[in-house]
């Protein structure tokens, strides 16, 4: 039988591609359901431990990012106007 993930739950695991202290100690997945609207929305989910300073406890941050966003399109690179004198790249 194969593993159905359940609504309002969700797993992490050890990320084993972690390059730099910035990448998740935790990678894994969470399904969400609105209480408004009653729509479920799966998450990517990130983890990282943290240690609090003041008494060397450790902490889990997290981060969620839906699954179905879609990443921010850089818009297209401006072009000169043969026309304008001041449309050249003067790096000041």
């Amino acid at each position: 039988m194969a593993y159905e993930q359940k609504v309002n739950s969700g797993s992490l695991w050890p990320n084993d591609d972690r390059k730099t202290e910035t990448h998740p100690n935790s990678k894994g997945s969470v399904l969400l359901q609105c209480p408004h609207c009653q729509q479920i929305t799966p998450y990517y989910q990130s983890g990282w431990t943290r240690v609090r300073q003041s008494d060397g406890k450790k902490w889990v941050s997290q981060s969620f990012k839906p699954k179905d966003a879609q990443p921010a399109a850089a818009p297209p690179p401006a072009k000169a106007d043969a026309d304008d004198p001041f449309a050249d790249e003067i790096p000041f």
